[in-house]
């Protein structure tokens, strides 16, 4: 899977075993930002959630991909949530930029994709914000977690709906179903 990892061992190989130019060097340098991803991409993939899947729509950059969640509980069991997640050149020094490409009812996700999750933001007031030593693998399990454990109507993004799971959870979970319904199957 890791294609661009195979191409950097084997050029890595081919400047070992010959004298090469400066020109060609040039040519061959590889980010920072991609060297972390070829390590983190191996570790996200062996430490992925079971309601998680990965998708890399081109094999060679790794700093775009695809993110599928299909919650097993909480109000949004049964529905499959699209994320894309593309990855600044400026990585780990700043968050991946997320959007949700499934339109949901969420009180951390608005219904056009933006996304309240306290390690995605670049400063954060309570210390829990992006940290260079944060990675991939924490996005992903982060983002996991809205469905459950970090489903937060206290703090919510997409007030309309945190106000409407005060008002009544019933007619709130209602409205998730549906658009499970129309929108995440």
């Amino acid at each position: 899977m890791l294609t661009l990892a195979s191409k950097l061992k084997r050029d890595d190989g081919v400047k070992g075993s010959r004298a090469s130019s400066t020109a060609s060097d040039s040519t061959r340098r590889v980010s920072i930002r991609d060297r972390l991803l070829i390590k983190e991409v191996a570790e996200l993939e062996a430490n992925l959630p079971c309601t998680c899947k990965v998708n890399f729509p081109d094999p060679n950059k790794l700093h775009y991909f695809q993110l599928t969640v299909s919650p097993d509980e909480s109000y949004y069991q049964g529905g499959k949530f699209q994320f894309e997640i593309e990855v600044p050149e400026a990585y780990n020094m700043v968050p991946p930029k997320v959007k949700c490409l499934t339109r949901i009812w969420h009180p951390n996700i608005t219904e056009t994709g933006e996304i309240c999750l306290s390690l995605l933001r670049e400063h954060s007031i309570d210390g829990t914000g992006w940290a260079p030593t944060r990675t991939l693998k924490d996005v992903v399990w982060g983002l996991n977690s809205l469905f459950t454990d970090l489903l937060n109507f206290d703090d919510p993004l997409n007030i309309e709906a945190a106000e409407h799971h005060l008002r009544d959870k019933e007619e709130y979970r209602s409205k998730v179903e549906d658009y499970i319904k129309r929108y995440a199957r």
